[in-house]
């Protein structure tokens, strides 16, 4: 399929491929000088499944720097709860791992090669960006996928991480996945940039994760994200 969005505002309805029956809505904004040389920003939404919203963030910046913003749009109704999207429907029925291929972290390389075959982009790589839900789908998807599209990837303030071990079962780590030390080094090696409000201490946000995992790294969201880089350093430091 090609993706072709208009100049400025637009929302375009998507399916992948091996999600058939599946709807996503492409929102993005198109700034009239891009070209298809000028640089393209994934932006993962939050809870709400408000890409629209999350789109608009971007356009004062899409101007300034001449951004193709594009906004994949995981919808309830067609992917419900956090398993299918901030986790990535990795964990199936009967607690089965689901085929890699399908997992939904697979579905923003096609999404670039969509626009590459619509005309409207040419680069090599792209730039992601997740905020919140957004955050804990784009370091899992980090933590997951090949690297090789990402040439900058900054996740801000996840609910709760995923943390860099195998000896926890994912989500809370990457344990049952089949992967091994070489990919946490992978995954280590890449300077994913965390951002952390320090006003992001709420621990009565009504969206703020309160599983016993989440508890276990901290109270709020700014805690968590100071327990997953500390931990991420201690690894990277042991794999070298």
């Amino acid at each position: 399929p090609s993706l072709v969005p208009a100049i400025g505002r637009d929302a375009l309805a998507y399916e992948d491929d091996r999600h058939p029956g599946r709807p996503l809505t492409i929102h993005t904004y198109r700034p009239a000088a891009h070209g298809p040389d000028d640089p393209v920003i994934l932006v993962q939404h939050g809870v709400k499944r408000n890409g629209d919203d999350y789109r608009d963030f971007w356009i004062e910046a899409a101007e300034k720097h001449r951004l193709l913003v594009v906004a994949t749009t995981f919808g309830d109704a067609a992917w419900p709860k956090p398993e299918s999207y901030n986790n990535g429907g990795v964990i199936g029925a009967g607690a089965a791992v689901t085929p890699r291929e399908g997992w939904a972290y697979a579905i923003l390389p096609r999404v670039v090669e969509a626009l590459r075959a619509g005309g409207l982009t040419r680069r090599g790589k792209v730039r992601l960006f997740g905020h919140s839900a957004g955050g804990q789908f784009v370091h899992r998807l980090m933590a997951t996928q090949d690297h090789s599209l990402y040439e900058a990837v900054a996740c801000g303030n996840p609910g709760w991480y995923t943390l860099p071990t195998l000896d926890r079962a994912f989500p809370e780590g990457l344990g049952g996945l089949g992967m091994d030390e070489a990919d946490l080094a992978r995954w280590l090696g890449y300077p994913m940039t965390i951002l952390a409000g320090d006003q992001d201490i709420s621990t009565t946000d009504e969206h703020l994760p309160r599983n016993a995992e989440a508890l276990a790294q901290g109270p709020t969201r700014y805690a968590r994200a100071h327990f997953f880089h500390d931990m991420a350093r201690r690894e990277a430091a042991r794999l070298g």
